[in-house]
């Protein structure tokens, strides 16, 4: 059956918060001393893992966490704490908090660009479903890609985090598309998957560094026929 219309998630699939010469000056510890590579790799892999719990939270803490993508206070308040607890000193903290939540620090994957102008132009609609707690629009805005995205569905403003099926109804019906010629292509099976339910295509990818990934949407869309380069 042919695909009609295109899901992407965001963090990990279409954009990537990625390591930055900058960060070397961020993450020091108590003791004055820096993170190492491996260090850092893992407090980035806490940031931005789509579902994996790292630590274990009092009460308050784990509603903060199980509910993170739905409010902004608890985001904050979550990761946060996940931050101190992987050896982040308060005040660094804070800081690579702000670079999280701020869209434009977040980097595309190579064929972000190609996918979505090849789609607009076959007439494929594209929407972004994401568990989030911030706008991520400007990411795509400031490159000029906001006008091919034909639906944003971000978590924090319609109630519903992946993989219930709400979040990914909520995409389709602004697309205006039938379920089972919907294709979601996300980098976590459990969450991203869940628009199977619905009866959707599901392709997975890795949520690797940008270098390391340059045609990984363009080859999964080619898996579905569809073809953008």
């Amino acid at each position: 059956m042919a695909i009609d219309a295109v899901l992407f998630d965001f963090s990990g699939t279409v954009f990537r918060l990625e390591d930055d010469p900058t960060w070397a000056d961020v993450l020091v510890g108590d003791d004055g001393t820096p993170f190492d590579v491996a260090a850092k790799a893992e407090v980035l892999r806490r940031m931005t893992a789509p579902v994996e719990q790292f630590m274990t939270f009092d009460a308050p803490g784990q509603h903060a966490w199980d509910n993170r993508d739905l409010d902004p206070a608890l985001h904050r308040r979550a990761y946060l704490e996940v931050l101190r607890g992987s050896g982040v000193p308060e005040a660094q903290a804070a800081d690579l908090y702000g670079r999280l939540i701020d869209p434009l620090a977040w980097t595309p994957y190579p064929d972000t660009g190609t996918v979505l102008k090849a789609l607009a132009a076959q007439g494929i609609p594209v929407g972004v479903v994401s568990n989030i707690a911030f706008d991520i629009r400007p990411a795509f805005a400031t490159r000029g890609w906001d006008t091919l995205i034909g639906a944003m569905t971000l978590s924090y403003e319609v109630g519903a985090i992946k993989p219930d099926a709400r979040i990914f109804r909520d995409a389709i019906d602004r697309l205006g598309v039938d379920p089972d010629r919907v294709l979601m292509i996300g980098d976590s099976a459990e969450a991203d998957g869940g628009a199977t339910a619905l009866g959707a295509r599901f392709a997975l990818v890795e949520p690797l560094p940008i270098a390391d990934r340059p045609r990984a949407l363009v080859e999964a869309l080619a898996v579905h026929g569809i073809t953008t380069e």
